[in-house]
């Protein structure tokens, strides 16, 4: 990420017609991949990192080997996509009301500021409870002050209920740091974990105030109770769907240093050119990137190999694209590996920004992730069904190769969890096609187990049945979308 056969007649039901495929996808082909990308050997292809450049050079040659050629804007195999870490450096503080130290006993605070060195004096410190009011809008005033935010926020409006949309909302309101509280018996821990693993970003994208971090809850206490306020009540106030915040009357001084890492990834592109210039293009995505070395160092296996996550989904698409570079189609058919998906949709956003060609172009987007999930004879779900007017020719596509249709939109759920979200956004007709979606229990199953962790390998339980049938599908879908016969529209949203 060999001998699976299905005859499939060219028939036409709702203008739809499907050529014969003389030779299906295999398991064992798709097995062959997995067990390259998935292997100790890559490293769990963090970006940045030698799994990296093992994992690119490794799809480069496989999709030159099945037919592609290089079309990176450069008219190499890769587009460079810039990416930045930042760690924590060192750190003094100090709390200060009426005129005084504040003591507080507890060291549980992470700093971590935007540029390698940040100083200030005389903050003041607002406590913005969970950062949005129910409508989303920033209740505190919180412009060039520094924000205290519950990490926690049950009663979020449904799109902000994320820390991240909560903390860039604040920035938009001009604070200048913002801190998040979490709770010493429960998230503080993954809180505190998370901004010491040098999490990735995309600069051109990033949104950050100067001073970024988190406190544990017994910090917050000593520090509120040492101003003379009560946290208990606090936090009863910020449970109000419109509170407004309130200030602390404590003043914070700063001064920190932060460890920053520039580097350059890479997003995969190759190419199967079209016989009509002009005509459009159709893109098939799947992120080459997983976590790494993720492990602490005494675990008995460090590494989170992504074998389901993504590595199934780049062997998908490498067999997609040898049997479709068996001919020459009318449009342009792109294949996009794309990087840091896992932090973010980063090598998406990236390209989506800086396309190497038009985005207008492109008459459909599939993304293909986390596809060895479901058994052979799933149904088909599509994740971004009602944002396009592509449903109905998807899912007839579909059923002329045998397979049954998920009707719901439960799939919807993970639309802003896949690479497609960020071209999407952009008026790109993106979908995810595929069985792995259609259950959503037996998603769950995967994700409240293997999921981003070292389990994900490929072992003799991966199921690879729904994947093989998944790739045949995305055959047929190029297949068909890359015919102007078939398929009129030449632009996005035609």
């Amino acid at each position: 990420m060999r001998l699976f056969l299905r005859a499939v007649f060219a028939v036409v039901v709702l203008g739809v017609s499907v050529p014969a495929l003389a030779k299906g996808v295999s398991e064992t082909d798709l097995r062959e991949h997995i067990a390259v990308l998935a292997s100790d050997e890559f490293e769990g292809r963090k970006p940045g990192t030698e799994g990296e450049a093992k994992t690119v050079k490794y799809i480069a040659e496989q999709w030159a080997k099945a037919g592609l050629k290089p079309a990176a804007g450069d008219g190499s195999w890769f587009e460079p996509v810039p990416l930045i870490q930042r760690g924590r450096g060192g750190a003094t503080y100090a709390f200060n009301a009426k005129g005084r130290k504040l003591r507080i006993v507890s060291d549980e605070i992470v700093l971590i500021g935007k540029e390698s060195a940040y100083a200030k004096k005389d903050l003041p410190v607002v406590f913005a409870g969970i950062g949005v009011k129910s409508d989303g809008s920033v209740g505190a005033d919180v412009a060039g002050k520094l924000a205290l935010v519950l990490f926690e926020a049950d009663n979020a409006p449904a799109k902000m209920k994320s820390p991240r949309a909560r903390r860039e909302a604040l920035i938009e309101a001009g604070a200048e740091g913002v801190i998040f509280v979490g709770d010493s018996q429960g998230n503080w821990p993954t809180l505190r974990r998370q901004l010491l693993s040098r999490p990735i970003g995309l600069e051109s994208r990033e949104k950050r105030a100067n001073l970024e971090g988190a406190i544990s809850s017994e910090f917050a206490v000593a520090m509120v109770t040492a101003a003379g306020r009560d946290w208990d009540k606090l936090r009863a106030h910020a449970k109000g769907a419109d509170y407004a915040g309130e200030s602390l009357g404590v003043e914070a001084d700063f001064n920190v240093t932060t460890d920053i890492y520039r580097f350059k990834s890479s997003n995969v592109i190759g190419k199967l050119a079209g016989k009509k210039k002009g005509s459009g293009a159709v893109l098939y995505m799947g992120h080459w990137d997983h976590l790494g070395i993720c492990a602490p160092e005494d675990a008995p296996d460090r590494i989170c190999n992504g074998a389901v996550d993504n590595a199934s989904g780049i062997a998908v698409l490498t067999e997609v694209a040898q049997r479709l570079a068996k001919k020459r189609h009318d449009r342009d058919i792109y294949f996009i590996a794309t990087t840091a998906e896992e932090s973010g949709l980063l090598g998406a956003y990236a390209y989506a920004d800086k396309p190497v060609f038009p985005l207008e172009d492109i008459v459909i987007s599939l993304n293909v992730d986390t596809i060895a999930i479901a058994p052979r004879n799933s149904k088909v779900a599509i994740i971004g069904r009602g944002t396009t007017s592509l449903d109905a020719t998807v899912e007839a596509v579909a059923r002329k190769t045998g397979r049954a249709i998920e009707s719901s939109t439960d799939a919807n759920d993970f639309i802003q969890r896949q690479d497609g979200w960020a071209l999407a956004q952009k008026g790109v007709p993106a979908l995810m096609v595929g069985g792995s979606f259609a259950d959503l229990d037996l998603m769950q199953k995967f994700l409240g187990s293997d999921y981003h962790g070292p389990n994900d390998e490929l072992t003799d339980q991966t199921e690879l049945g729904g994947a093989a049938e998944d790739a045949d599908l995305h055959i047929a879908l190029g297949n068909y979308f890359a015919d102007t016969r078939k398929y009129k529209a030449a632009k996005a949203g035609e």
